[in-house]
């Protein structure tokens, strides 16, 4: 698509009082372990040479938060976390005193930049949309398509898997930020992403002065995707209509080990019943998803997929032995109440795990679970994530029916 030459509109940003460039570097939040990257908001003449990984800043009083050598560096990706971050491309905003300082225009837009980076989680469905998409809409949806997205660390599948999404968040083809010869000159720009916790969004004057919530971003999603459903089954409003479940199964860790009990109860208890395992064709699944009335599925990425269902829809989450309710509740549990969707959650005990067969009765994961958290990320994945689960059915059936009782509200 070609950009259009000319006169730039005038532009106003919320947040660019503070001169040409201002910069949110208030990553801290008290309730939320990981911290919040800095994103930094220009206007006035910027310059982007992706080839010097430099976006120049024509900046006449030097004012505006940059070192003693005129610079301010940013690895541009939406998740603060210190083992990603070198991987991530890093990138100079130069603030020069004159145009003549700085690059010369061999492409001029009209619209404002975005440069922000895939490195990181990104091909795990989970931080796609908490480290990049989520993030991307709340940074860009106000624009209303009218901006132009520049991508560093640039994975072609990531860009193709997502495509609908880009395109309707940007009327304009994705620069690659690696691998572009040219100076791509704007007249606003953002280095890096807002972001708020995972799948929460909340208001706040910086990241998010427009209060969109998650029921937006859903909304979003379904526009997106063409999805049809925004409203789930009402039970008995149509005589042998059978509310549709979905269980998605996994193939690695926590397995629903009696996956095949648990449809055939959910069958008999009159659930449409599909098995289905969340695959590489993110349009295909979304569009299953949105079919469901309930989703039903074991902690783990793939209850991400609840962005998909109707609002009002349920979301049973099956949480891990091991002290696993911040994980449920801040990852899955308080999302799906922000999307407007009724949640059912059902803790494993110590009999229903497969740790039982692996580690003794008085073995830490059972006697002391919470010191693995205390340990980190590692300890964890190396034991309580680890883990598969088969559920009682006497125990889990009430809330099979929960599920459905749901429905009729």
């Amino acid at each position: 698509k070609k950009m259009s030459q000319g006169e730039r509109k005038s532009n106003s940003s919320s947040n660019v009082a503070a001169g040409p460039m201002s910069c949110d570097e208030n990553g801290v939040d008290e309730g939320f372990p990981y911290a919040r990257p800095a994103v930094c908001e220009l206007s006035g003449d910027i310059r982007v040479s992706p080839s010097q990984k430099t976006m120049y800043l024509v900046n006449p009083s030097g004012g505006g938060g940059f070192d003693e050598k005129g610079e301010k560096r940013l690895r541009p990706y939406a998740r603060n976390d210190d083992f990603l971050l070198p991987a991530v491309v890093e990138v100079t905003v130069k603030s020069v005193s004159s145009p003549e300082a700085a690059p010369q225009c061999t492409r001029q837009h009209r619209v404002p930049a975005v440069v922000f980076s895939v490195a990181g989680y990104t091909d795990n469905f989970f931080h796609d949309n908490t480290d990049a998409l989520i993030p991307l809409f709340l940074t860009t949806a106000h624009l209303k398509g009218e901006v132009q997205l520049l991508i560093t660390n640039y994975k072609p599948w990531w860009v193709q898997k997502y495509t609908p999404l880009l395109r309707k968040l940007s009327n304009y083809d994705v620069i690659n930020f690696d691998a572009d010869a040219d100076v791509h000159c704007f007249p606003r720009g953002y280095l890096g992403l807002y972001r708020d916790r995972d799948l929460i969004i909340t208001p706040h004057p910086t990241r998010n002065p427009r209060n969109y919530t998650m029921v937006d971003y859903t909304r979003f999603l379904r526009a997106a995707y063409g999805l049809r459903r925004d409203q789930p089954a009402v039970l008995g409003a149509e005589p042998g209509m059978q509310p549709r479940m979905l269980i998605i199964s996994r193939a690695g860790t926590r397995k629903l080990l009696n996956q095949d009990e648990v449809a055939a109860a959910a069958s008999e208890l009159g659930f449409n019943v599909t098995v289905a395992e969340a695959g590489d064709d993110v349009p295909a699944f979304a569009a299953l998803v949105n079919s469901a009335d309930v989703l039903l599925a074991v902690h783990g990425a793939g209850l991400t997929n609840q962005i998909f269902l109707p609002t009002n829809g349920v979301v049973l989450q099956i949480v891990p032995w091991g002290n696993m309710d911040w994980m449920a509740t801040n990852f899955y549990g308080q999302p799906a109440r922000d999307m407007q969707l009724r949640y059912v959650e059902y803790y494993i005990d110590e009999e229903e795990t497969s740790l039982k067969d692996k580690y003794p009765k008085d073995h830490v994961v059972f006697k002391d679970p919470k010191a693995l958290h205390k340990q980190g990320w590692q300890a964890l994945a190396d034991t309580i994530m680890k883990q598969d689960v088969k559920v009682n059915m006497t125990r889990f059936q009430p809330f099979l029916l929960q599920a459905m009782d749901e429905l009729q509200e």
